[in-house]
């Protein structure tokens, strides 16, 4: 027992001083300018990239996959470009806080498809936000919070307690709400039928058990309850994003389509017709500013071979 909780007050002291490094830095990042930071980043990402070559070969794989026609010079030069856009959205997320409000909101987001967003909150429904791991959706999700859009988000909560009660409340500032994926259920269908609006990251790896769809030409597995949250509770889906634009702290804040239940297109025709269509219009999200896509992650793992043969023949179907 006593090897036990030294073990635990060990770890806490560890996860303490991690805590204190990042609010350091933050602290920091806060005092500088955007035009010093940037060659920062730049720095870190060779150091990152080319150096350490930290997790070079799934990024590389996973590029090689999304674009089979590039260079070697084009993968190399993406892979550089992601780790300083990362390394930039870290940055940005500790200067938001201080630098992005309501009065000067308009100098740093551009929303050319508002009409389009805006329209199912403006009708009082409950709708369902979908997004990836691209641009900064940290920021997207501040800002949806600015504009008077309160949202719910499931994540997995951070080992780091510290850090997570951090960034939670970086998240609630403005309304984001946090809720643990795990036995969430019944929190997420009472804020759906109270007309709410839920936020979720789209491109997480499933499972053997998840939707198989295609992700760039080749099949990947997608969470079910995504297309059932929007089928069962007659909430539009809208593909949702924030990039970087002319520059940090410049941003676009995008939709890339809404599917509503009640003008029954055929992407609502089932859960894997709907997840199709959200993966659809993220690619198409990720290829305006792929360097802004998190290209580390493990998005394409092998494929059980009888959905192998299932999408096969799909494919055989659609074909003829």
């Amino acid at each position: 027992m006593k090897r036990i909780r030294r073990r635990v007050n060990k770890q806490t002291a560890i996860d303490f001083a991690v805590y204190l490094l990042v609010r350091t830095l933050f602290a920091v990042i806060q005092t500088l300018s955007v035009q010093r930071m940037q060659p920062v980043c730049n720095g870190l990402a060779y150091l990152v990239s080319d150096v350490l070559q930290l997790r070079r070969r799934i990024i590389d794989t996973n590029l090689r996959i999304a674009s089979p026609n590039a260079s070697d010079q084009q993968i190399n030069e993406t892979r550089r470009q992601m780790w300083a856009h990362l390394v930039m959205m870290a940055c940005e997320i500790a200067w938001s806080r201080r630098r992005l409000h309501l009065s000067n909101w308009r100098q740093m987001l551009d929303f050319p498809t508002s009409g389009i967003f805006l329209r199912p909150f403006l009708e009082g429904r409950p709708m369902v936000l979908v997004s990836g791991h691209y641009g900064n959706f940290e920021i997207g999700g501040y800002a949806t919070g600015l504009f008077g859009i309160p949202t719910m988000t499931v994540a997995r909560p951070l080992d780091n307690r510290f850090l997570h009660r951090y960034i939670t409340q970086f998240r609630g500032m403005h309304g984001q709400m946090l809720v643990d994926k795990e036995g969430s259920a019944d929190i997420i269908q009472q804020h759906l039928e109270s007309n709410g609006t839920l936020s979720l990251v789209a491109d997480q790896f499933a499972g053997a058990r998840g939707c198989w769809v295609n992700f760039f030409g080749k099949p990947t597995s997608c969470h079910k309850a995504l297309a059932l949250f929007t089928l069962a509770n007659d909430a539009p889906m809208a593909v949702f994003y924030s990039r970087r634009t002319t520059g940090p702290m410049q941003f676009e804040i995008g939709c890339n389509g809404v599917a509503d239940p009640r003008e029954a297109g055929p992407e609502l025709g089932g859960v894997t017709e709907l997840t199709c269509w959200y993966n659809e219009r993220l690619e198409k999200a990720i290829a305006l500013s792929p360097e802004q896509y998190w290209w580390m992650h493990r998005r394409w793992r092998d494929v059980p071979e009888k959905i192998q043969r299932r999408m096969d023949r799909m494919a055989a179907k659609q074909a003829a």
